[in-house]
């Protein structure tokens, strides 16, 4: 295998899978030796969120899956465990959930700037660490300027709408590759892994270009284990 790789991942935000699994994704890079280029592709769990939270996490699950507040805090709690064993501060359970078109929107400006992938982990860290609304502006900016990025010209962008058709494309091809729910991991062009996978899985996948095991996933319907 190339020392090299080029990785490309569909996900989202606000997908608890999707930075689990990209944290794991890092991982097992390392413990193989190896370098990537990591490229992101848009999928909004729900395009028609507002821009403002209207409940919490635990609340979300309960109405979706049928499920008592305990059980829904008991799923939630879960997730968020398996997102601190990968050395995050995260919060799950205080998570808020707004439309996240913006957010994709300023990831591809970054990457335009070559500041794509830290503008991704501000954005995720934004959300799953620190509990911001990512549909606001302000929380946009501050991670733009954070990065490197300039303020003005990332605002100018924010109010534009460059980058919607970029990001409405990466969801054509999601369907048009059959793709549900996230994240889903394309290694090299040719490998899929699908979801959270573990670490085991992950370094599989790395190190023969070989077909590996799936993980917890997130859909338009929600997040499950």
């Amino acid at each position: 295998m190339e020392n090299k790789i080029d990785i490309t991942y569909w996900s989202d935000f606000s997908c608890p899978y999707c930075y689990i699994g990209e944290k794991r994704m890092r991982r097992a890079l390392e413990a193989e030796g190896l370098e990537a280029e990591i490229t992101m592709k848009a999928f909004r769990l729900d395009p028609s969120a507002g821009i403002h939270a209207e409940s919490d996490t635990a609340s979300r699950f309960a109405r979706k899956y049928g499920l008592t507040l305990d059980q829904a805090e008991a799923q939630v709690g879960a997730i968020s465990e398996l997102g601190r064993a990968e050395g995050l501060d995260f919060r799950y359970a205080s998570t808020l959930f707004t439309n996240t078109m913006d957010a994709h929107r300023l990831e591809k400006f970054a990457a335009a700037h070559g500041k794509g992938e830290e503008t991704a982990e501000a954005l995720y860290d934004a959300y799953f660490c620190r509990n911001l609304e990512l549909a606001d502006r302000q929380v946009l900016l501050d991670a733009a300027e954070g990065c490197g990025l300039d303020r003005g010209e990332a605002a100018r962008m924010l109010d534009s709408d460059e980058y919607v058709e970029d990001v409405l494309e990466d969801e054509r091809e999601a369907r048009s590759a059959g793709i549900f729910a996230v994240p889903v991991f394309f290694i090299g062009g040719t490998v899929q892994l699908s979801g959270a996978a573990p670490l085991a899985s992950m370094r599989m996948a790395l190190a023969r270009s070989a077909e590996s095991g799936s993980g917890g996933m997130c859909g338009p319907e929600g997040c499950r284990l």
